[in-house]
């Protein structure tokens, strides 16, 4: 038993010392190298008298704990957002994540999970730096052949470095450990003089100092729509398991609005986030600043940076309102949007049951929208700012379109949402996530244009365009982060207006049109609509 425990033990530090941060490089292969910090740190610890080699493998013990913590941070992380865990920035996300997992999954899973990490966290820790005391206490009693050993091992894997020597493409040598914490200590000290570059470029604004009269006047009397899509990421136009559907539901829409009347051009914008985060995405667009993490967000959201859809209120040309189905609490950048009134779940009406995340419909944001905004009088033209929900993870159930005539105060839905499928009898499902992703995309673009057939006028201009791609397991490994976006309108001068962007005509952007960052659309759109830069420096 005693031999069992210390073989155990040597088993879970070598592991943590190997751990991967992502899931895919969770293989047998990925644990058999020679890790330096294992052959440094028994050469510090039979060196050390009795109390401070205990001390030193408590605290070893506790490192191997925290670097074990941040690879399954990382790990959550890239499977969620394509990138790793950021110290600096992340933390804030995390109450974030539990309340998806209680609306997702129910309060109870959700508190559990919380639950489960602190201890996970904790027992981490002891169990670490039991394993690294045992394992001390043997050394000590076989000083010489440890220090032996040591010396072997630390010329293998001097050798193995020299030689270049591989297993499964990576180094028999090994400092993963080592490397993991250099890679946070960096990730974090970049962050954060990131943070003070990112306010000082936040202040400059090429149209900053636009006198009001000069904001948009080739867009003057036209009602315009800016609607985000959730999750609406190239994967759904080009993975062979969505695409099929989502083409023939572009298709489809797109010959209805143009029986219609309407035309469109689509292109392709490379958004600032990926996964999730949705708002970085919303800003990026809206702000012509590049903002990719929480500290971005915070900073340009306290300062006066040109939204441009406040470019649309400074302009006194219309009124502003927002349509946020997601929004249950305050919402204070609704000033910073530039929003003269924000419809968030509360204002809606809705009375139906909530589709995992979603709480509600799009098919009921946008009839509720229309019936207490948009289809009101009004003495000025609107710009809107609509954010729909429906296809947000975890893609289930997932709602359908009924006639609109019924969609009354949501309760239609209520059995809809009962036959629909159960969040958990899809997440560990990569093909059948893939399936109804893709339904919800569907969903959310029939809603969305079949609202322009129905109530759109020769005036409505809408541009709408997904926030960031879905998480891996939807959208593969090392996906793009490119989303649609289209520009859609009845008015032929409103296209015209954009025929130097070579967008694709239609609601489907070709594989091979044009490619921005999402941050470079404000400009041009302001540029493309008339108006005139007057540069502030901050």
């Amino acid at each position: 038993m005693s031999w069992a425990l210390t073989a155990l033990a040597a088993l879970l530090v070598i592991g943590a010392l190997l751990l991967p941060n992502t899931l895919p490089g969770l293989r047998p292969d990925r644990f058999v190298r020679i890790p330096a910090e294992a052959i440094l740190g028994v050469g510090v610890l039979i060196l050390l008298p009795r109390r401070p080699r205990l001390v030193a493998a408590v605290v070893y013990g506790v490192g191997l704990a925290v670097v074990t913590l941040l690879n399954l941070l990382d790990m959550g992380f890239n499977e969620y957002l394509g990138r790793g865990f950021n110290a600096a920035l992340d933390w804030d996300l995390l109450p974030d994540a539990k309340s998806y997992v209680a609306d997702t999954l129910g309060s109870g899973v959700a508190t559990g999970a919380a639950v489960g990490t602190a201890v996970l966290a904790l027992l981490l820790m002891a169990v670490l730096s039991a394993a690294t005391v045992r394992l001390a206490n043997l050394l000590a009693r076989h000083r010489v052949r440890a220090g032996r050993g040591a010396l072997v091992a630390g010329a293998v894997w001097v050798l193995c470095t020299a030689l270049g020597l591989q297993l499964a493409g990576l180094p028999v040598a090994s400092d993963r450990a080592a490397g993991a914490l250099k890679a946070h200590t960096m990730r974090t000290v970049q962050s954060l003089r990131d943070e003070a570059a990112f306010a000082e470029t936040a202040k400059a604004d090429t149209f900053g100092n636009t006198p009001p009269g000069q904001l948009l006047p080739a867009l003057r009397g036209k009602d315009v729509v800016f609607a985000f899509v959730e999750s609406y990421g190239r994967s759904a136009l080009e993975d062979p398991v969505m695409a099929p559907g989502v083409s023939r539901t572009l298709d489809a829409r797109a010959e209805a609005l143009a029986a219609a009347g309407y035309r469109a051009r689509s292109g392709w914008l490379t958004s600032a986030t990926y996964g999730g985060s949705s708002w970085l995405g919303h800003s990026t667009t809206m702000s012509g600043l590049w903002i990719d993490n929480q500290r971005r967000y915070r900073t340009v959201t306290a300062g006066d940076h040109l939204t441009l859809t406040r470019a649309f209120q400074k302009s006194g040309a219309w009124d502003t309102v927002g349509v946020m189905p997601g929004v249950q609490k305050g919402w204070p950048e609704a000033e910073w949007y530039g929003l003269d009134r924000v419809y968030d779940a509360h204002r809606l009406g809705y009375r139906g049951p909530k589709f995992s995340w979603s709480t509600m419909p799009d098919q009921y944001a946008l009839e509720a929208f229309e019936r207490k905004v948009h289809g009101r009088p009004h003495d000025r033209p609107l710009m809107s700012f609509v954010i729909l929900t429906s296809s947000h993870q975890p893609w289930a159930p997932v709602p359908r379109m009924v006639d609109w005539e019924d969609v009354g105060d949501g309760s239609v839905f209520g059995p809809i949402e009962k036959a629909g499928r159960r969040p958990a009898d899809i997440l560990t499902n990569t093909t059948e996530s893939r399936k109804e992703y893709g339904r919800s995309i569907q969903y959310s673009v029939t809603s969305l244009t079949e609202w322009l057939e129905r109530y759109g006028t020769k005036d409505t201009v809408l541009v709408f365009l997904g926030d960031h791609q879905p998480i891996a397991r939807v959208s593969g490994e090392r996906a793009s982060r490119d989303v649609p976006i289209s520009v859609v309108a009845k008015d032929p001068k409103v296209l015209e207006k954009i025929d130097g962007w070579r967008w694709t005509e239609g609601l489907k952007p070709a594989k091979d049109a044009p490619v921005w960052r999402m941050d470079a659309f404000r400009d041009r759109f302001l540029t493309a609509f008339g108006s005139t830069p007057h540069p502030s420096k901050g």
